[in-house]
């Protein structure tokens, strides 16, 4: 499908508009201006998709297929995303405004996202359980059958692939509801999923709104299971709907992750991380490392290159390629504006706007700050955008107070060359991921992903994401 086509839904194997004919504008962050429509999708559309879903995997389509025969259709469509890379990061980066070379290698992730589980489907193994004389006892593990999938707009392309590959390789049944500011993406990706035989009903996507077709997705009946990223307050409502219907879910709610430079760490290499892991995608990712708790003997220095690096930064149209891009709308520009002007001190230093961003698009210019207060909002709430705030602290245990002083917990990163000081602190941190000396790991596909505390519950990559869209079932056999 071309971004420039009025886009439709893919439910049972066809594209369909919506039912009522409404249709959403799609707008460029780049110059705000509007360029394609996708359907607003009504309640009707949703249970049209979840019936369609039930129908593959119950008539068996879909789930009698062999693990050996998912895994070969997911490395088809890792091979066909590979093939249309170039036109899938064109859509990308014009729908959510990142530069082309982000846009590229969300792609690539997602093609990796493809492949790990196309690999990884007939590897999904059950026990043998040592029971009693005369019994046979096995643990087997087993597809939901329809599972539910409600994604945010910052990586539209790499969150179809990790949250969609996993559970298909365990043999379910897929409804996805991208969000609506981003799903370009996803449509061309399910597209390709048609292409490379993935039968009727296996894969189904309904655009709209998360108020009407997100919201009547989550409660929906039909649901065996729910995958959720976005903000907490909406997972809470999520979760909520999901209980009401006794459907357990994966959320993955955001973060306020610390990055804590010791002064015996490699300060030319941890400046230039730090300040990617804040700036990429416009600062728009949960696991962005928007805080830096630097060690007061060399705050001042950390805080001189910061600022020597940010000065450097423009945000700037995506298919300029800059440091950033535009923020994905209006809406999300005015936030993290008010967080700006909210905060109790200037800041420290400022990136900029290239000359050549169009009036109407959605750019902020990179801020640091520092020192700041850990108990400033600014410190404290996720902002979503390229902000980065430094924290000095004195001791180890100063450090480890202040990355846990937070209701978030995604993940964290530590940088320093005390071996004893990197496992004391990756024990003592309170989150789902900690990186020792370095930040992201080039995505981490084969790596669990996932937060405690407000940055929800569940993990995502890995075999962990794997075995969490399945359920076990227990088979006692007596024979003696």
């Amino acid at each position: 499908m071309q971004a420039e086509m009025e886009q439709q839904n893919l439910i049972d194997g066809r594209w369909r508009p919506a039912g009522d004919g409404g249709l959403l504008q799609v707008r460029c962050p780049s110059d705000g201006l509007a360029f394609t429509r996708i359907p607003e999708s009504t309640n009707e559309d949703v249970d049209a998709a979840v019936r369609a879903a039930r129908k593959a995997y119950e008539s068996g389509a879909w789930s009698r297929l062999t693990a050996t025969d998912r895994g070969r259709l997911l490395l088809r469509l890792a091979e066909l995303t590979d093939c249309n890379r170039e036109r899938l990061t064109t859509i990308e980066a014009r729908d959510t405004g990142k530069p082309m070379r982000q846009a590229r290698a969300d792609i690539e992730a997602t093609v990796r996202y493809f492949e790990f589980y196309g690999g990884a489907a007939d590897k999904l193994h059950g026990e043998v359980i040592p029971f009693s004389d005369g019994y046979h006892v096995q643990a087997v593990r087993e597809a939901f059958g329809v599972t539910a999938h409600i994604t945010p707009w910052n990586y539209p392309a790499q969150m179809f692939g990790r949250t969609l590959a996993p559970a298909l390789a365990a043999g379910n049944a897929v409804v996805l509801k991208p969000a609506e500011d981003a799903c370009l993406a996803p449509l061309a990706l399910a597209g390709l999923a048609l292409e490379a035989g993935f039968p009727a009903g296996a894969v189904n996507i309904v655009c709209g709104t998360g108020e009407a077709a997100g919201r009547h997705l989550a409660a929906h009946p039909g649901v065996d299971f729910l995958s959720f990223t976005g903000s907490p307050e909406v997972g809470a409502s999520v979760q909520a709907a999901a209980g009401r219907n006794h459907v357990g879910c994966t959320l993955e709610l955001g973060g306020k992750s610390p990055q804590i430079v010791f002064a015996d760490a490699d300060l030319d290499t941890v400046v230039p991380v730090v300040v990617n892991a804040i700036v990429q995608n416009s600062g728009q990712t949960c696991s962005a490392g928007s805080r830096a708790l630097i060690q007061r003997s060399v705050f001042d220095r950390v805080m001189a290159m910061l600022s020597s690096r940010f000065a450097s930064l423009t945000a700037a149209p995506h298919h300029e390629d800059r440091d950033l891009g535009a923020l994905i709308s209006a809406a999300q520009l005015k936030r993290v504006e008010a967080f700006f002007e909210q905060a109790d001190t200037a800041p420290l230093c400022r990136g900029d706007v290239s000359g050549s961003a169009p009036e109407g698009g959605h750019y902020f210019a990179p801020a640091l700050f520092g020192p700041v207060s850990p108990e400033a909002r600014i410190a404290r709430e996720e902002v979503f955008g390229p902000v980065l705030c430094c924290i000095p602290f004195d001791e180890e245990a100063d450090a480890v107070r202040l990355a846990n002083a937070t209701e978030y917990g995604l993940v964290a990163g530590v940088w320093t060359n005390d071996g004893s000081r990197q496992v004391r602190m990756s024990r003592a941190l309170r989150c789902g991921q900690v990186f020792i000396n370095c930040f992201g790991a080039g995505g981490g596909i084969e790596l669990p992903f996932g937060g405690v505390g407000k940055s929800g519950h569940g993990r995502e990559k890995g075999f962990e994401a794997l075995r969490g869209f399945t359920q076990t079932k227990t088979i006692i056999q007596k024979f003696g």
